[in-house]
């Protein structure tokens, strides 16, 4: 019978055993041999011939070991049952019973005893070979449940009773994985073996389990990582296995033809142009450190990202005597870096402008970016000279360094206005504080004549005030460079993902309002008047404390957040950026103000209008249809001195787009707020609906000079609007249509990229 306390097993093999004995006197008809091999009254010769037949390497049970090493533990598997030579026929015994032993008071027990009989094909009553008993002993094993299994055939009074003796393995309390930096989270591990610790270790289960580790090692990137084992089960309950992570020993760069080659047609290796540490510095994987397939890719992206590069091919190369470390080749096919460019465009602070720019964005390969833009239009001309470090070498920050140098007239549009005329510049003004000013080459004035200049008149004439009116449109010359820091707070860490980043910088020109012949003009005035006289109030200085030029020093500290899904048309996250630049005197003509800015702006992913083919996709299809609901507020304000062509302006494309570039105002402080549906339509085309507010909080009469209040600009006023969006090579083309403020008055609009 199975010595246990499983009352079904116990029941299910006394039945066979009773099965037997009832079944003798029936057995007396058939031959002879076949009722002495039944008979229970066999000599004792036969039964040794019985035992002989049955006994191989099985008869010592053996006590389970307390500490197992895998190369143990595997050849403890073998079957104790010794192989023979081969033979034609083996002899087959009847066995009465089947006991199993070795669990009695384990907690257990049931289970386990169930485990090793149902892995067995011999039941009282079967008639089996010393081979067959091998098949059912590796079955026993292939349960996973016993470290050690052995077959002993007893004589009974019945015949063969098989003693199953076990030794089963440990209740499992703790998994470990060695070496302890295997990467693996112990939270990993706690999930996958939560369930098991407590129980008695299954070995099969085991292997599952190793599975599910192996499959969180390929999901997190670690391709090469193996989990083996266990190289240990303790007698406490302990198993220990073993990882190899892979580690990568180095990182090597080749250059690569257009055709892939390594070498050119001499058989000699290709040469490039940009450093090898350029390449180097954006691999995040260092010597020693584990291979990571998805950290690999993120490297890839970031080469990609620096517009150096036509392609990049990784191979992996095993080091020789040691399988676990890999070099990572890097394959590199340089592209053309070298750019002229040219092109006519049109914007609405600019008019008509013609543009030509010369730029190398791999400078004695390091990554160093220059480039010369001249542009050249209706409204005023920019020759700029920009030199770009994207990482200064060995900064662990990935701080970058830009500067520039330039050269630019415009018209400034805070001395214009689409709807109210212009300031147009003035000759020269004398002031003698009086409530009106005339003009020198008019007779309509109290002097009754036209005078040579502004002091004939003013000596002749000093209670009234006198100007000489040009008409001239104003132009702003600005002489200046600025060097800027940038850099990301991520810790010091390069390739973390930081969404904060710092911005430091200075920068100093030099200003002067001329004309558009170069002359140096001071004063202007509003070009709509009705006579030879104006209010001696409207005739304004252009630049600060009435200077024929000014200088700014400024110094700029900025900090942005970023969250958004997508830099170019984002559908969800945040974006935040706050900065103040303190101007400083640095003579008697550089004025001392402090500007502040700050700007919030939200995305809301949204499914509404389903007119894109992406937005309808069929079973199996992927869905494509980025539209979304965008939030923007913007504010700024300006304490101390402030030139007025300095102020801040209300209105265009990138601002309350129903009105025209400074037409709603130009103020001392301001507030704007935006929002606008985005939608995808047909191939590259995309629509979007918008609201705009802006808002000069009162401050236009702040302004030296006034000039809002002179171009009778409203100040504050919101405009609705809709609009096609084009997607280009040089970035999304906007074409929109917005009122102001209901009025029924629409005005067109044309920008390149989205208003924010």
């Amino acid at each position: 019978m199975v010595n246990s306390s499983s009352c079904r097993t116990r029941n299910a093999v006394r039945r066979g055993a009773l099965g037997l004995a009832l079944a003798l006197p029936l057995l007396t008809t058939l031959p002879v041999r076949a009722q002495a091999e039944t008979d229970s009254d066999q000599s004792s010769e036969e039964q040794i011939q019985l035992e002989d037949a049955l006994t191989g390497e099985t008869n010592a049970p053996q006590s389970a070991p307390q500490s197992v090493e895998v190369e143990e533990f595997e050849g403890a598997q073998e079957a104790p049952v010794a192989a023979e030579n081969e033979i034609t026929e083996q002899p087959r015994v009847l066995i009465t019973e089947v006991m199993i032993e070795g669990i009695d008071g384990h907690p257990e027990q049931e289970r386990l005893e169930l485990a090793a009989y149902d892995a067995m094909t011999v039941r009282p009553g079967s008639r089996v070979t010393r081979d067959e008993l091998k098949v059912d002993l590796e079955a026993i094993y292939a349960t996973g449940w016993f470290s050690d299994v052995r077959i002993e055939p007893v004589n009974g009074p019945l015949g063969v009773q098989l003693v199953v003796q076990v030794a089963p393995n440990p209740v499992l309390t703790k998994v470990e994985l060695l070496p302890e930096d295997n990467e693996i989270p112990p939270q990993v591990i706690e999930d996958a073996f939560s369930s098991d610790y407590g129980r008695t270790l299954n070995l099969s289960e085991l292997q599952l389990r190793m599975k599910e580790l192996q499959t969180w090692y390929s999901n997190e990137g670690y391709a090469l990582a193996r989990v083996t084992g266990p190289t240990r089960v303790g007698p406490d309950g302990v198993v220990e296995l073993k990882v190899v992570v892979g580690t990568v020993a180095g990182v090597e760069v080749q250059f690569l033809n257009k055709d892939g080659e390594t070498t050119n047609e001499k058989g000699e290796p290709i040469k490039g142009k940009t450093k090898p540490w350029v390449v180097t510095r954006e691999i995040s994987i260092k010597p020693g450190e584990a291979f990571n397939r998805n950290q690999l890719e993120g490297d890839i992206k970031r080469l990609y990202g620096t517009s150096l590069f036509s392609d990049v091919k990784v191979t992996l190369k095993p080091v020789a005597g040691n399988p676990s470390e890999v070099n990572i080749v890097l394959g590199i096919v340089e592209q053309s870096t070298g750019s002229l460019s040219g092109g006519l465009g049109y914007s609405q602070s600019q008019g008509v402008f013609g543009q030509i720019q010369l730029q190398d964005s791999n400078l004695f390969g390091r990554a160093w970016n220059i480039a010369l833009n001249l542009t050249y239009g209706q409204f005023g001309g920019l020759a700029n000279f920009t030199f770009t470090d994207p990482w200064i070498k060995g900064d662990s920050h990935r701080t970058s360094f830009r500067t520039s140098i330039f050269l630019s007239r415009e018209v400034p549009q805070v001395f214009q206005s689409q709807d109210k005329g212009d300031i147009v510049t003035v000759t020269d003004y004398e002031d003698n504080n009086s409530s009106r000013a005339y003009d020198i080459n008019n007779t309509r004035n109290p002097a009754g004549r036209k005078f040579d200049n502004v002091d004939d008149a003013s000596n002749l004439f000093p209670e009234d005030s006198w100007f000489d009116y040009e008409g001239d449109t104003v132009v702003l010359q600005r002489v200046g460079g600025n060097v800027i820091f940038a850099r990301p707070l991520n810790g010091g860490d390069p390739y973390k993902n930081a969404p904060w980043q710092i911005l430091v910088g200075m920068n100093v020109q030099n200003v002067r309002p001329i004309n558009f012949e170069g002359d140096s003009r001071i004063f202007a005035t509003p070009n709509k008047r009705d006579k030879n006289d104006i209010p001696n109030e409207n005739i304004i200085c252009i630049a600060y404390n009435c200077a024929s030029e000014n200088n700014l020093a400024g110094l700029r500290l900025a900090a942005t957040y970023n969250s958004l899904n997508d830099p170019r048309n984002p559908t969800s996250g945040n974006f935040f950026s706050f900065g103040t630049e303190q101007f400083l005197s640095v003579g008697e003509n550089s004025p001392t103000f402090n500007r502040v800015k700050a700007s919030y702006t939200q995305f809301f992913p949204v499914n509404w209008l389903k007119i894109a083919k992406g937005c309808r996709p069929k079973p199996g299809e992927k869905l494509n249809c980025p539209q979304s609901i965008g939030l923007q507020v913007k504010a700024g304000s300006i304490v101390g001195d402030l030139p007025p062509y300095e102020a801040f302006c209300l209105g265009g494309s990138n601002s309350v787009r129903g009105w025209f570039d400074c037409d709603l105002a130009v103020g001392r402080s301001y507030g704007e707020a935006t929002l606008e549906y985005r939608f995808p339509l047909i191939s590259i085309f995309a629509g979007e609906l918008f609201v705009d507010a802006g808002t000069d909080f009162g401050s236009q009469n702040n302004v030296p000079g006034k000039p809002g209040k002179l171009l009778k600009k409203p100040g504050s006023g919101f405009s609705i609007g809709t609009g096609v969006i084009v997607t280009t090579p040089v970035g999304p083309l906007r074409l929109e249509v917005a009122s102001q403020d209901f009025t029924g008055e629409w005005r067109f609009n044309l920008g390149v990229g989205w208003k924010f």
